[in-house]
């Protein structure tokens, strides 16, 4: 400060040589040098003003920067005015500097968020009061099968609920939402202030797979606690009707009398140990529901074996008069499973197809291999059988349920468990009397 404090006294100095010149000129009455002593003094008095609010206006300059971020400012023009003006050019600079590294990391921080928020699954969106959407991320629109959002109220032509549903819901609670595709929405509002006013934001997961998966494990643990149960009690009544047998054939004496009693012991004998041993088959049938082994994945061509499915049942289904056709496109669309296990399930859907063809005329199969969105893989299976009946179509995937005279209930709940342990979808369509396609929704 020592330079700016000797130009100050400088000029101070100067200023009052000046007044004392104009007044001495003015009482010795040369008032004319008096007058020209005027414009010198007004110009002294200027300058002295002019360089006291540099100061001033360098200040002004530097928090109009901070005011409007514009942080491109350099503060150096006056350097040579001394230390202490380089010194507060240099912190002016040191500051800007900082506020413009916390406004890059801030927009960084920012970016990554959002980038975050665009690629994660579960769909986010935030409105305001007035429903205007102000974020929202692709996983949401993919969740409510929607392309465009502007407004709240415009949900209503997709999910006429959803949008009051969103409206309502307390900060901090959870609702459960089913869209018309079967899938099962958890929604999650949370509340944040954002200067001065409130916005909400929803979170969208579909829980449909793990709904689906603790269905899953629900009728595993019932149907190992039955077949366990039962086999306990069968097993003993096998090994005592087999003693039983042993005991009429070679320990109770024959004679005249006794021959027709005996003979329907024997009978009744073998009623029960038939009837036992089915049971018992029936029981074990259902091992594989409760053991499956864990897929083995690997790369599939779907076309090939769609082919070797093809080619296996072409003959059955020739003999029974039925017209088939496969069809996948592109050609190399390739699946990441197991093959015996996916080769398992298209063979039970195929031939459920047949056995619901039984009494229609000119019946047919199609079998249609695709890419749909988000790189996932649709196996269509249609027939034009009379369809499934509409309080049928709820349990068709529940454990010993059935609709077929001789067919064991355990077809489509263990397709759907190998489809589920791939992590993808067993789905079926059939209006009443227009036929069923199910479809097989695999991610690749």
């Amino acid at each position: 400060m020592k330079r700016f404090g000797y130009n100050i006294l400088l000029r101070i100095l100067l200023l009052v040589f000046t007044i004392t010149a104009g007044c001495w000129c003015w009482w010795n009455d040369y008032q004319l040098m008096a007058v020209l002593v005027v414009p010198v003094l007004l110009a002294q008095v200027f300058s002295l003003y002019h360089y006291l609010n540099r100061v001033n206006r360098k200040l002004t300059l530097f928090l109009e920067a901070i005011r409007y971020e514009d942080f491109s400012i350099r503060f150096s023009a006056d350097n040579k005015l001394g230390k202490s003006f380089s010194a507060l050019n240099h912190q002016f600079n040191e500051v800007l500097e900082a506020f413009r590294q916390t406004r890059a990391e801030r927009e960084a921080n920012l970016k990554y968020i959002d980038t975050i928020i665009q690629h994660i699954s579960i769909g986010i969106l935030s409105f305001g009061s007035d429903g205007k959407i102000e974020l929202i991320n692709p996983a949401a629109f993919r969740l409510m099968g929607i392309y465009r959002l502007r407004y709240l109220d415009e949900l209503k032509h997709a999910h006429p609920k959803l949008a009051e549903l969103l409206q309502d819901l307390p900060a901090g609670q959870k609702a459960l939402y089913a869209t018309q595709n079967g899938q099962q929405l958890s929604i999650h509002a949370a509340s944040v202030r954002l200067q001065g006013r409130f916005v909400k934001l929803i979170s969208l997961q579909n829980i449909h797979a793990e709904l689906q998966q603790k269905e899953l494990e629900a009728w595993q643990n019932l149907t190992k606690i039955l077949r366990h149960e039962i086999m306990n009690s069968v097993t003993p009544i096998v090994s005592l009707i087999g003693t039983m047998q042993e005991i009429v054939e070679h320990d109770i004496p024959m004679n005249t009398s006794q021959t027709e009693a005996m003979d329907d012991l024997k009978e009744a004998l073998v009623t029960i140990e038939s009837r036992s041993k089915g049971i018992m088959n029936f029981v074990n049938a259902y091992r594989d529901y409760t053991t499956l082994p864990k897929p083995q994945f690997t790369s599939i061509n779907l076309k090939q074996l769609i082919n070797t499915i093809s080619n296996l049942l072409q003959p059955e289904m020739k003999a029974a008069g039925i017209s088939y056709r496969a069809h996948v496109s592109p050609d190399n669309i390739m699946v990441h499973a197991d093959a015996a296990q996916l080769q398992m399930v298209l063979i039970n859907l195929i031939k459920n197809a047949m056995d619901a063809l039984e009494h229609t005329g000119e019946p047919w199969i199609s079998v249609k291999g695709s890419m749909g969105n988000a790189s996932q893989i649709i196996i269509e299976i249609t027939d034009n059988g009379p369809g499934i009946e509409t309080e049928a179509m709820e349990k068709i995937f529940i454990p010993f349920f059935t609709t077929k005279k001789k067919g064991s209930g355990i077809g489509l709940s263990l397709s759907q468990q190998i489809i589920q342990m791939h992590g993808g979808q067993l789905k079926v369509s059939s209006p009443p009397g227009k036929g069923t396609t199910f479809f097989v929704l695999l991610n690749n």
